[in-house]
């Protein structure tokens, strides 16, 4: 299970997780095999390829508005409706290069598939990881990824306080993917919503402008896209990833706070601006949406790649 720990965070902790890391393995490796350890590499796993269904299953209060948001971006991807660049299946073409590398077959194509309203929160607004995946069951369990989006008065094990979300595959005979991510606008935006929000350690500057006008849903969209290409890439534990298994870097998350050009802590990047509502984004979607969407580590150049 690969878990998205908030980007303002993430790489204060990841150099902190290294240090220690290699520390405990300078005993017993050489200098060499420390290095190929820590190299981005492909390890001989399968990863989703062919049609694949992405069912969203929604728990907890979210506005039709709020769910829009999300769909919207999930029928960008594999849109081929004239899109105003760049756009969001611009930047997913970027997941193709993965791909390519090994010579996989047939080609991944990702439709929005069914939508499932939990808003009785039927496990109760406490849930655990075995709670997650328990309502990831309930998409389908062939040819799909389902994705948990949890409201912002929903807790769940581990948000806010070490991930975001995370994507992880079923153990059992009905093997699927699955992805979460939480609404974190009232519980830690600053964490999991940047730059859209003031982070609460690092670097201050000031949030930006979200492009759909919700922290929250615009924070998730980001987390929603960066799970998605990890899911991809490294669906059972043993495809594409940097560093040790429990605790990878991924196709996105490899390259987390890059959202454009000379990014740095803190700086998001050169990003466009809409000149209307104000709003920072480097993705164009369906219904004239905009999206802001994190770098894609491109694996023929070992380099964060950004629409922007």
């Amino acid at each position: 299970m690969a878990s998205l720990v908030s980007s303002s965070v993430l790489l204060h902790l990841f150099l902190i997780i290294s240090a220690l890391h290699l520390g405990a393995a300078a005993r017993i490796l050489s200098e060499k095999d420390q290095q190929q350890q820590l190299q981005f590499q492909y390890h001989k796993g399968p990863l989703l390829s062919g049609k694949i269904s992405v069912n969203l299953i929604w728990y907890g209060n979210f506005k039709p508005s709020q769910r829009a948001i999300i769909s919207d971006f999930i029928t960008s991807l594999s849109s081929h409706k004239s899109t105003a660049q760049p756009s969001v299946a611009t930047w997913w073409k970027g997941t193709q290069k993965y791909y390519q590398l090994i010579k996989s077959s047939p080609k991944l194509t990702l439709t929005l598939g069914t939508q499932i309203l939990d808003e009785n929160y039927s496990l109760g607004k406490s849930l655990t990881n075995d709670n997650i995946v328990s309502l990831a069951s309930k998409g389908a369990s062939k040819d799909a990824i389902n994705v948990v989006l949890t409201s912002s008065d929903v807790t769940v094990e581990g948000f806010c306080s070490s991930r975001c979300g995370t994507h992880g595959s079923s153990v059992g005979p009905r093997k699927f993917a699955y992805v979460w991510v939480g609404n974190s606008e009232t519980q830690c935006p600053g964490q999991c919503a940047w730059p859209f929000q003031q982070p609460i350690y690092g670097p201050q500057s000031p949030p930006l402008v979200a492009p759909n006008n919700d922290v929250g849903l615009d924070g998730m969209v980001i987390n929603v896209a960066t799970l998605l290409a990890g899911t991809v890439t490294n669906p059972f534990g043993n495809g594409y990833f940097q560093g040790p298994k429990e605790a990878p870097l991924e196709a996105a998350s490899a390259c987390t706070g890059v959202y454009g050009k000379g990014a740095y802590p803190g700086y998001a990047g050169e990003l466009l601006v809409d000149p209307t509502t104000g709003a920072s984004y480097n993705a164009n979607g369906v219904s004239d949406r905009k999206y802001l969407l994190p770098a894609l580590f491109d694996p023929t150049t070992s380099a964060c790649s950004t629409l922007a």
